[in-house]
This record gives structure tokens, sequence and C-alpha cells, in this order.
């Protein structure tokens, strides 16, 4: 006769199975979180964390790119040098965008989507910046120091795009005010036809008319193809005893050389955004006197903390010392904060908190605030004057 189980035996046995079961995936799962941490947000491992960067290195603005890119990168070498933000190196991978907007967007889309970047990082020019602005809400992803300082980035607040350098309108602003106060009646302004001139347009309007004062001349010039004969030709002609340039480098060279070849002694100002070393090396004699607004301490000072960090990490990496490399160097700071403030849990939502936790944050003479309501961070604006042996001085 064979033997028949108790009618309780079976159930008995199944639920000691299942108990067996459930307890070897507990110990699975806590073996997996205890020795092979998961990083569920994109760009994050145990010892990386990945940013991307789409910028023109090659192009109009090649020059002023790559002096900001090195001083970016002095500082990101000695962060990794010391271990890192929070145990993880930061590596920044940058695509070439040639100043074009179009492809500034599809570098975004791919360091986004294919290479999975955790964050985008100090991408260069007004309209660029616009073409990337809807991925960063498509794809809920942070952009840490756009180099622009047009209002459309300020005003109203981007909760993923957070600025470093002051706003373009602020320096236009800064120029009509030194020049109001020298004494000169006749100011003009000669801007780019894109999204960066006529916002700088607006902050030259705006600061005219708070000093009741008409503009000697306002004229534009295509990005593209522009024609440097006629725009010399209307401004010689104008004759205004100041002149406030709003345009990439590469365009503001070549129409102050045009302007200074038809013997015009007008005095011009240009804005930060030509503050590179390759700025005034190319400009050569024309561009003495020149004055530039700037959006950082001076690069060489001896006199600030941030001069005298900077100018030792410049050296350490072979860096230019430079208006463009500090800029690129205070942007690589603000964003290291943001990370060492985020912790070792890292997420996009945290870190976007941690950079708006941010308050008076001083470098060592340029500070650094945010809010949920304010994404502005720096307000500093100086003027320099490019000298006879082409060094900026104050």
């Amino acid at each position: 006769m064979s033997r028949q189980a108790h009618p309780c035996a079976h159930g008995r046995l199944r639920g000691d199975s299942m108990f067996y079961s459930l307890r070897t995936l507990i110990a699975g799962l806590i073996f997996v979180n205890f020795f092979c941490p998961a990083y569920a947000e994109d760009g994050v491992t145990d010892t990386r964390i990945l940013i991307g960067q789409t910028v023109g290195l090659t192009g109009t603005i090649a020059g002023p790119v790559k002096e900001m890119n090195e001083g970016a990168n002095a500082y990101l070498a000695s962060v990794n040098s010391r271990g890192g933000v929070n145990g993880r190196r930061i590596e920044l991978l940058t695509l070439d965008d040639k100043f074009d907007a179009k492809l500034a967007a599809a570098n975004a889309e791919l360091l986004v989507k294919k290479e999975r970047v955790f964050a985008l990082f100090q991408n260069r020019g007004t309209p660029l910046t616009e073409a990337i602005t809807p991925i960063l809400a498509a794809n809920k992803i942070p952009l840490i120091a756009p180099s622009t300082g047009a209002m459309v980035f300020h005003a109203p607040v981007n909760p993923l795009l957070f600025n470093v350098r002051a706003k373009y309108q602020d320096e236009v602003r800064k120029g009509v005010e030194h020049f109001a106060t020298i004494g000169s009646s006749s100011i003009g302004l000669l801007h780019v036809d894109d999204s960066f001139g006529t916002d700088g347009l607006a902050g030259f309007v705006s600061a005219m008319n708070e000093r009741n004062m008409i503009p000697a001349i306002v004229a534009s010039f295509p990005r593209t193809k522009p024609d440097y004969e006629v725009t010399a030709n209307a401004i010689v002609k104008a004759n205004p005893n100041a002149l406030i340039i709003v345009s990439s480098s590469a365009h503001t060279i070549a129409i102050i050389k045009a302007i200074r070849a038809k013997g015009s002694l007008v005095q011009i100002m240009t804005l930060s955004n030509n503050s590179s070393q390759s700025f005034v090396q190319e400009l050569g004699p024309a561009g003495t006197g020149v004055i530039v607004s700037q959006i950082t301490p001076a690069p060489n000072s001896v006199t600030t903390g941030l001069g005298k960090e900077f100018m030792a990490l410049a050296k350490a990496n072979n860096a230019t010392v430079s208006y463009a490399a500090m800029e690129g160097f205070v942007a690589a700071k603000v964003l290291v904060e943001g990370l060492k403030r985020a912790g070792r849990n890292l997420t996009r939502e945290g870190f976007v908190r941690a950079l708006e936790s941010i308050q008076k944050f001083d470098m060592g003479g340029l500070m650094v605030s945010y809010a949920p309501t304010d994404h502005t961070g720096s307000e500093f604006v100086e003027m320099t004057m490019i000298s006879k042996d082409g060094r900026f001085i104050r």
C-alpha cells in the first residue's frame, strides 16, 4: 500500500520552499545593493560623473572657447587629483558645434540620449543656448554656466538653467554709464542681427532712455556674410564720440579694423564675450584703447583669493591666463560646488536643489548666489581697456 502524505504536508513544504526562495531573494538584493551599488541616474557611476558640453571648438569663436575650456579643465583637473567629488572623478565630454545653433541642438541630444551625461555644462552663444533649452525640459537635465548673458535666460527663471556670468544688458548699461560720466554725449550702438544683438540693443535703449540721451546711431549687421565695409562706412558717417559693439569676436575684430582703417578715432567698447587673449592678439594695433567689460576679477590679480588660485592652477596646467579662461575656471567651481552639496547619493533633482541652496558663495573676489526664484548667479561687471602692449588694464 502506498504511503500517502498528510493532507497538510504538501502545503507546509510549499510554504517552506516559498520562505527559502524569498529569503534567498532578499539576501541577493542586499548583496547587490551593498557590493554592487546601482546608480539609476544617467552619467553617474561609483567612480565618475560624466558631464556633457557642446561648444564651438572650431569656427568664429574657437579662440575664446579654447581659453575658456583651458580654465575649466584646469580646475577640474585639480579637483580630480584630490579624489574628485565625493569619491567620483568628473569627466567632461566635449563636442564641437562650430558655433552653429542646429548642430548645438543635435550635439545636446546626442550627449543626453546616447552618451547619457548627468548634466550639460558651459555651451557658448545666445542663439545656441536657445536651441538647447527645449532639450533641458524634455529630458529634465540641468545646464550649468552657459556662456551668454542674455536676459531671456534670467527672466523668467528656467528651473534647469543656472547662469554664472552677469547679464549682457548690465554690461551695456555699464558702458553707457561710463561714457556719459566722462562727457560723451554722442553714443552709438552696433550689434549683430541675432538674439544676442537684440538683447544688447534692449539694454542700450533702456540705459539711454534713463539719461534722456538720443543715440548717435543704432546699426546692425547680419551674423552670416556681413559686409564690414558698408558697416564701417555707416559708423564713420554718423561720427559718434563713443560706440558700443555687441558681436562675437571674429566680427568685432573685422569691424574695428575696418573703422580704424578709415581714420576714425571713435572710442569703442565691446562686451566680455570678447575678453580672450586671442581677441587682443588678432585685433593687433587696432585694439589699443578699446574698452572691454569683464564679468570676473582680473585673472592675474594677486590681491584676490580667486586670482591667486587661478594663477597657480593655470601655471600647473599650462592654461592661458586670460579673462576667458577665468570665466571657465569660475564656471567649473560653481559646477563642483553644486556636486559637493548634492552629496554621495547624486541625482539631478538633488543637484538642482543643491545649486539653489548656494547663497553668497564667495570664491575670493566673486560672489555667486541662487534661489528657486533666482538663477542669475553673479552680477559682477567691471571695465578694462586694452593697452598698447596688448594687456587688459583697469
